[in-house]
């Protein structure tokens, strides 16, 4: 038997859901889907790796949990490699390297606590070292099949906010940036580099939502500003029960790119890491977004396009088309 800890999230209203018997349970806050499961599956593959009761959680709620994935080890290898590019000791082609709002161009220094995020990792060696992982590759390869390209990287710095709550994300979903489909082949592993809980900024989702539509996203109307490419979603009711996921170093969430999601501010005095990589099947097809509702974005990522590299005349699918590496199988569409 398995137990919960759960808090009440702001906003949220009725009594909590306790599922018993999810393998994968972490504390949660909000409110979690327990209805009868059907006996056929529309998000996970018949491959025999999941449990059943794993692909009946992930089918309602859009996302699964696994606790312990990465080793202590790796996550310090990567940790180090961190510092090593924030010190500018390496370069790495293609890096994308942002830093909050709330820090002004006066204060960067080559630092760790200058650098929120890093986007783009895959000509890194040790970082991309995270992609391949065969523990996590595995649990990918139930929602993509076994035609397996990482698209999208990341390792998240969250820093301590500096009062202005722009350490914020606000609620989005991941296939607003992506222009290839289907969505359903398509997901995130996301590894928390050390405890992450409410007052560092974890994660915040909104189960079931991978079953929608995907919404029209914008730049929030924040007060404190809002980091570059920190779309959410337009409108956004706050009254929202959501689901807060505390998870330990090395525990790690696969979830849906139509799962609405978000992070709360660092409210501690220190970074909260975590490393990403978003996974899709290789026989996953482009789309053009131009008349939908990803055309703000496709702008937003044109225009940094060009000012990066002088590149002109580009579209969201050309942005995408050289991140793309294979991962396994064989590289077929993407």
């Amino acid at each position: 038997m398995l137990s919960y800890r759960p808090t009440v999230a702001p906003g949220s209203s009725g009594r909590l859901a306790v599922l018993q018997r999810h393998l994968s349970a972490v504390p949660l806050s909000g409110q979690v889907t327990s209805t009868v499961y059907p006996t056929n599956f529309c998000y996970t593959l018949d491959n025999n790796f999941l449990t059943r009761e794993q692909r009946q959680f992930y089918e309602e709620n859009g996302f699964l949990v696994i606790k312990n994935l990465v080793s202590a080890d790796d996550i310090e290898r990567f940790r180090k490699e961190f510092e090593r590019l924030c010190k500018k000791e390496i370069t790495v082609p293609g890096l994308l390297i942002m830093r909050d709002i709330a820090i002004s161009k006066s204060e960067y220094v080559p630092d760790q606590k200058a650098i929120t995020k890093l986007q783009d990792f895959q000509e890194d060696p040790e970082l991309f070292r995270y992609c391949s992982l065969p523990q996590i590759v595995k649990y990918v390869e139930c929602f993509t099949g076994p035609n397996i390209m990482a698209m999208h990287t990341m390792l998240i710095n969250k820093p301590p906010d500096a009062g202005k709550k722009s350490s914020r994300h606000p609620m989005h979903q991941d296939l607003h940036y992506f222009p290839f489909r289907p969505s359903d082949h398509i997901v995130c592993a996301w590894t928390a580099m050390e405890r992450i809980d409410r007052s560092n900024g974890c994660l915040v989702v909104i189960p079931g939502t991978h079953k929608g539509t995907l919404k029209q996203h914008d730049y929030p109307e924040w007060e404190g500003g809002v980091n570059k490419m920190y779309h959410g979603i337009r409108d956004f009711d706050l009254s929202i029960p959501r689901v807060h996921l505390v998870m330990e170093k090395g525990d790690t969430v696969f979830f849906h790119p139509l799962l609405i999601h978000g992070s709360g501010m660092n409210k501690t005095a220190g970074f909260r890491k975590a490393i990403s990589c978003h996974y899709a099947s290789a026989d996953c097809h482009y789309i053009d977004v131009k008349g939908t509702t990803q055309e703000n974005i496709e702008t937003e990522v044109v225009e940094l396009a060009k000012k990066r590299y002088g590149l002109s005349g580009l579209t969201l699918k050309d942005t995408w088309m050289v991140r793309g590496r294979l991962i396994n199988g064989e590289r077929t569409n993407l």
